[in-house]
């Protein structure tokens, strides 16, 4: 193996172990982990095995295969940041719905203590 080798080894066995002690202290939601595990398997089969990149890169016709896995990874981000804009956009939604709700509850809260000041003072001037 040559020191570039090396290096994108010990980069993925790195970034594996960080992401495995992520998952393992629970820093990362159960929705996650998925991608997180197929980052994981991908690092490691590109740093441990960059020649079979190489060969599976040619085999796709792709005529500088060293872009296999910066293709890859975009396609992989892009996936990543689309399920994270529609669980954003799902939790807005939530959000809004919550807000309203709230915003009724305070409504009939003030409905009620204004009817019953209303009815105190109706008690007082009968008295």
């Amino acid at each position: 193996m040559t020191v570039y080798n090396w290096v994108a080894a010990c980069l993925a066995l790195f970034f594996s172990g960080v992401i495995i002690f992520l998952i393992r202290r629970q820093r990362l939601g159960v929705m996650h982990i998925f991608w997180w595990i197929l980052a994981v398997f991908g690092l490691l089969f590109a740093g441990l095995f960059p020649q079979l990149l190489d060969r599976i890169g040619w085999m796709f016709g792709i005529s500088y295969p060293p872009v296999l896995p910066i293709l890859l990874a975009l396609c992989f981000l892009f996936v990543k940041i689309l399920t994270m804009d529609i669980e954003r956009t799902k939790q807005e939604i939530r959000l809004r719905i919550m807000s309203q709700k709230m915003a009724s509850y305070e409504a009939e809260l003030q409905r009620l203590r204004e009817e019953k000041l209303a009815q105190k003072d109706a008690e007082n001037t009968e008295k």
